[in-house]
């Protein structure tokens, strides 16, 4: 994920979280429900129980010819209307819309656009210029605690350094000398602070993407400067929060596809302190196919391979579109590895280079999406009258353009929508000088 672009936006958005809380609320309604249907009507009260008169004593047989036999009385069965067919079910996904409280009020707009599907989680980062944004800014997580308290099948994925100046360009150096002090515990309070709120917010069982792109060179949290520290302060960080009373946190190591800068195996920290294996993987470098991208070392089939020999769950907590545009490949093959491999959920990252909704860059990976998660595919289709056509009168008045103009013929169903025809005046370009 481009860093700059979210570190400018969770700057801005920590100054007025507080009081987008409460406007969003008022707007969004109680709990931002998305996709929610009617309620459903109660069922109506059971009809009381007529009583059946006693039982006739039986009656003697009558010597008699047999009579005919009539056929029995059939009562029809009730004609119930067909129900619909069920819409096929949508894996676990979400999308990256905002660090903010923006974040939580677009997901119902986006749900719209899918055709009613809902989106069961919703993903967020906290800002990591200083240790008080990652303790978790008051307010700033306030509104995705509310989101996520409202259905209980709802994930709420939280990204969290592990280290304050996080996109500064910190060398590599000063990197080694804070991963020695994490691993000491320099920073254990800062971690319980964050445990404590979110606990105290009812999301004990957030998902947390610890360290997130370890294996690279962008953030102040990278692993390659001293692999082994950076180990145990993950494992000291996960003890710490851990400790936390109520919790049930989960804990996402998500590195970036491909080798990057170390090898992202060199960084796993074990499988104690690991819930989740997950893993970023947006369409680059410019020119790799889909398939390089699974054959890759440390790639998409190395991913699933090492999580499950590991036993552990996947995710993607970022993926999308990049280097190589507008790909619809990337889009089919990325849709059909989560339907493969069932991941614990996937997030798409959804501005642009990278988006889908947000970016209008990207207009065929956007039918693919779309299509894929709401089954809605876009094909025009000519609009059906629901009333006859007036008969023409005879001999119909010729349409006259306006003077100084020329008319253009765009079809009968064009000028069927337009209400008319459209003409080209003659002197356009006097009047734009």
């Amino acid at each position: 994920m481009a860093p700059q672009q979210r570190r400018d936006r969770s700057r801005r958005l920590i100054v007025t979280a507080a009081a987008v809380v409460a406007s969003v609320t008022l707007a969004a309604g109680p709990g931002f429900a998305v996709g929610k249907g009617p309620v459903a009507p109660a069922p109506p009260a059971p009809a009381p129980a007529i009583p059946m008169p006693p039982a006739m004593p039986p009656m003697p047989p009558i010597p008699m010819a047999p009579a005919p036999v009539a056929s029995p009385q059939v009562t029809p069965a009730p004609v119930t209307s067909p129900r619909p067919p069920a819409k096929a079910a949508v894996p676990p996904f979400g999308v990256f819309l905002d660090s903010g409280p923006l974040g939580v009020a677009r997901m119902a707009e986006l749900s719209a656009w899918l055709g009613g599907s809902e989106l069961k989680v919703a993903h967020t980062y906290l800002p990591g210029d200083r240790w008080r944004d990652i303790e978790g800014p008051p307010g700033f997580l306030d509104v995705w605690a509310h989101w996520r308290r409202d259905k209980p099948d709802r994930t709420l994925v939280l990204n969290v350094p592990m280290q304050e100046r996080n996109e500064e360009g910190v060398s590599d150096a000063e990197v080694r000398r804070l991963l020695w002090q994490g691993a000491a515990g320099a920073f254990d309070q800062h971690f319980r602070a964050l445990a404590e709120r979110l606990v105290a917010l009812k999301v004990p069982d957030t998902v947390i993407v610890l360290g997130w792109e370890m294996n690279g060179t962008t953030y102040t949290h990278r692993c390659g400067p001293d692999p082994e520290s950076w180990k145990k302060y993950w494992n000291r960080i996960v003890t710490t929060m851990r400790a936390v009373p109520g919790q049930k946190f989960r804990f996402d190591f998500a590195p970036s596809r491909g080798r990057d800068a170390v090898p992202w195996t060199e960084c796993y920290p074990g499988d104690s302190t690991v819930d989740i294996i997950g893993m970023d993987s947006y369409d680059q470098p410019a020119g790799e196919s889909f398939d390089e991208q699974v054959k890759e070392p440390y790639g998409l089939q190395q991913h699933v391979d090492f999580a499950k020999a590991h036993r552990k769950p996947i995710s993607y907590p970022e993926w999308g579109l990049f280097r190589n545009g507008d790909n619809a490949e990337y889009m089919k093959r990325m849709l059909a590895w989560f339907d493969e491999h069932k991941p614990l959920y996937n997030t798409l990252t959804d501005y642009c280079p990278h988006g889908v909704w947000q970016c209008g860059t990207n207009p065929v990976a956007a039918r693919i999406y779309r299509a894929a998660l709401s089954g809605i595919h876009e094909q025009p289709t000519v609009p059906v009258p629901t009333t006859p056509k007036p008969t023409p009168t005879p001999n119909p008045t010729p349409y006259k353009p306006p003077a100084n103009c020329s008319p253009l013929d765009l079809g009968d169903w064009v000028e069927y929508w337009l209400g008319g025809k459209l003409c080209i005046r003659f002197d356009w370009w006097s009047r734009t000088r």
